[in-house]
C-alpha cells in the first residue's frame, strides 16, 4: 500500500466532507479528487464525484454512515462506495484512509470496494 498524507486531522469536522486533491503516484496518471469524511470517529476516503451526475460529493450532506449527492441526491455508503438510492446506479471508489499522528494518510491505488466496481 502506498498511503499519501492529505490532510490534517484539526482540517476535517465530524460530519463535514473535506475536498483534497491527491497527487498521482503508482497506477494513477493524474491527480485525484478525494472527499474525507470524518463520520462515528471513523475516517473515510472516497472519489469526489457521484457517478450519476459528476458533480462533487464534497458538496453533500453526510448522516447515516453515507453521504448524499447535493444535485439529484443520490445517497454513498461511506464504507462500500455502493449507492442507497437512485439515480445513480454506479458506486464511488472508497479508499483505505488511516491516520497517522495528525496527518490523514489515503491510498489511492488500493481502492478497497473495487470488487463492487467492477460488477463482481
Amino acid at each position: 500500500m502506498s498511503f499519501q498524507a492529505v490532510a490534517d486531522v484539526a482540517d476535517v469536522t465530524a460530519n463535514r466532507p473535506f475536498a483534497v486533491e491527491v497527487p498521482a503516484t503508482g497506477s494513477m496518471k493524474t491527480d485525484l479528487d478525494v472527499v474525507i469524511v470524518l463520520h462515528e470517529g471513523e475516517y473515510f476516503a472516497l472519489v469526489d464525484e457521484c457517478t450519476h451526475g459528476a458533480v462533487p460529493l464534497s458538496e453533500g450532506d453526510v448522516e447515516d454512515g453515507a453521504i448524499e449527492c447535493y444535485l439529484h441526491g443520490s445517497v454513498f455508503d461511506l464504507r462500500t462506495g455502493v449507492p442507497r438510492c437512485l439515480p445513480a446506479t454506479e458506486p464511488v471508489k472508497v479508499f483505505p484512509c488511516r491516520v497517522d499522528g495528525t496527518s490523514i494518510e489515503v491510498d489511492i491505488d488500493n481502492p478497497i470496494n473495487q470488487q463492487a466496481i467492477r460488477g463482481a
